[in-house]
């Protein structure tokens, strides 16, 4: 495993020596202890939580420790920098340390038909968006299926993502990127976004992620109580609520070189995303890219 972010406190590792942790003061580094004392409780979710300096991705290391039993349910990883981060389709996600939240965590839904599954990383887009909007006060919008928005100037951005894997026989890993501080001159791309950019009145990173994980915990704690009803916990009337892709005319890009236009009516019990297409047929769609061609 990657050092602890903690190593990096200790005498020689000041910014006069070059990449220590006060290296970019305007990014000061996460606070790990103080971060166990608000979430680790009695009774509650998360069961310890980790802060390495850099790691290739926090996903990688969190199923690689679940698959081989050393992680229990609530278990959470942070990266001050991840340099293989990875979202869907195994595309790549970077940005400079200390610049962002990301971070993976240990879920284990027993008592949740696998087949509702499906809607983790659509409840985790909830409990991001709930909690950023809280602690940063910033609009944030949810693109089906993983995709967090955010408005720079007059452009729809994404400022985060997240990804889902499973891990042994009933965990599931819930990967989340967000960027925080990410500048002009350092977006990887122009569609890229940050909190900073969006105008959040808040960009702390502490507090940010102590709410994200908090809303997880409430939104999941939920979702299980209701044995993963979506209609029931109130997870599919909020995800829709706040959707940037339904309403929408969208292309949804899928395996195989083939692709469904029409516009994005709903989502199913299932978390997929209905397209009615100009066929008058409406369509689910379960996996895919999806690309918004005309604005809400």
């Amino acid at each position: 495993m990657p050092r602890d972010a903690s190593d990096e406190n200790r005498p020689g590792n000041d910014a006069a020596g070059g990449g220590g942790r006060w290296s970019d003061l305007e990014r000061p580094p996460l606070n790990a202890v103080a971060l166990r004392r608000a979430l680790v409780r009695e009774g509650g979710l998360w069961s310890g939580v980790e802060v390495v300096q850099r790691t290739g991705s926090t996903n990688t290391d969190l199923v690689a420790l679940t698959t081989a039993g050393r992680a229990v349910e609530g278990a959470v990883l942070v990266a001050e920098e991840q340099n293989a981060g990875r979202g869907r389709l195994d595309r790549t996600w970077s940005a400079p340390p200390r610049s962002g939240l990301f971070f993976s965590v240990l879920l284990r839904p027993v008592g949740v038909p696998v087949a509702r599954w499906g809607w983790l990383p659509l409840l985790a887009g909830v409990a991001v968006a709930t909690g950023l909007a809280r602690a940063a006060g910033v609009d944030t919008a949810l693109k089906w299926p993983n995709d967090l928005l955010v408005t720079v100037g007059d452009e729809e951005r994404k400022a985060g993502g997240i990804l889902a894997e499973r891990a042994g026989e009933d965990g599931v890993v819930v990967g989340i990127g967000i960027n925080v501080t990410l500048r002009d001159n350092e977006l990887p791309v122009p569609t890229a976004g940050s909190l900073a950019l969006a105008g959040a009145r808040a960009t702390d990173r502490d507090p940010l992620l102590r709410a994200v994980l908090r809303s997880l915990e409430d939104w999941y704690g939920r979702w299980r109580a209701a044995e993963g009803d979506p209609a029931a916990c109130g997870l599919q009337e909020t995800y829709a609520a706040g959707s940037a892709t339904l309403g929408r005319l969208v292309r949804a890009e899928l395996p195989g070189d083939r692709s469904i236009t029409g516009e994005a009516v709903a989502i199913d019990s299932d978390g997929r995303l209905v397209l009615a297409t100009r066929d008058g047929v409406q369509e689910p769609v379960g996996a895919g890219d999806i690309v918004h061609l005309r604005p809400a």
